[in-house]
């Protein structure tokens, strides 16, 4: 096994956990599961698969990580970032651990190791349009943590570099419809707040692989400078008709649909009510 420890963020995970859990079998020496009240048989499941449990309230995602890293007292040289939806194949795996016994990661400044999903939504691989789903899933400990940001937080490094594996890992990112438009309204008021700390003088800046750094740029330089929701449509027209993502039938449509116009029009309606009407943010917890 390589010297990694898995931290997994549920809430009534029951339906992805153990598919999640016995993907990192035999790679990873040790998986820690943070629940934040799970109702179902998120905890059980977790230790039936050798897991521990840790209990601690959430207010959002970068805080919950991170507090993991800082009290799961971990002792393993690499952290792996792993949400209750993604799985490692053995292909993948392979690659990391090759990777993570080469002389650069022993003994060199390769601090941080990034992945690429393939990306399913209603069970279809979405191949076109928004399809480059990225993250430094693992990094060193000591060094990488996440940004502290309500929404879409990045793993970031304190120092050295981060490579790109080829092998992808794989996102089942959907429960049923309900679920999805629940979630995803929760995480339209976080990005809402992530933007007004923008407009406020917070910093983008962020310490990752190229691609990301790019996307965050493009985001906040760009994306967030044209007229609020005419942007939305011209996000959604781009991936769906430019970038070829009708190609992936009905399951594309919709996908492009609520990722591109949907949830980005929510967001634009959450900044507009903020603006014209100011007020208190809410107390963050998390999505019951």
């Amino acid at each position: 096994m390589a010297s990694v420890t898995a931290i997994v963020l549920t809430r009534n995970e029951e339906k992805n956990l153990g598919d999640c859990l016995k993907s990192i079998r035999g790679f990873a020496q040790r998986a820690v599961v943070v629940d934040c009240g799970s109702a179902d048989r998120t905890v059980e499941i977790a230790r039936e698969h050798g897991a521990d449990v840790l209990v601690h309230e959430f207010t959002y995602y970068a805080a919950q990580f991170n507090w993991a890293i800082d009290n799961a007292g971990i002792d393993t040289d690499w952290i792996l970032r792993l949400d209750a939806d993604e799985r490692l194949t053995p292909a993948l795996i392979a690659e990391a651990e090759s990777l993570l016994s080469s002389d650069e990661a022993l003994h060199g400044d390769l601090n941080g190791i990034t992945m690429e999903a393939v990306f399913y939504f209603l069970g279809r691989p979405i191949l076109h349009g928004i399809r480059k789903k990225r993250k430094m899933m693992l990094f060193k400990r000591g060094i990488g943590r996440l940004e502290d940001r309500k929404r879409d937080p990045h793993s970031v490094l304190s120092s050295g570099r981060n490579v790109s594996l080829k092998e992808r890992f794989l996102h089942y990112d959907f429960k049923d419809l309900d679920n999805y438009i629940r979630r995803y309204n929760w995480y339209a008021t976080r990005e809402m707040q992530d933007y007004i700390a923008f407009t406020r003088g917070a910093s983008t800046d962020i310490q990752a692989d190229p691609y990301i750094q790019s996307r965050r740029k493009k985001k906040f330089g760009l994306y967030y400078r044209a007229p609020k929701f005419l942007r939305a449509w011209l996000w959604f027209l781009y991936n769906y008709i430019f970038r070829l993502g009708f190609l992936d039938g009905r399951e594309g449509f919709l996908f492009h649909y609520f990722e591109c116009l949907w949830y980005r029009m929510l967001v634009d309606a959450k900044i507009y009510e903020y603006e014209k009407h100011g007020g208190e943010f809410e107390e963050l917890r998390a999505l019951d």
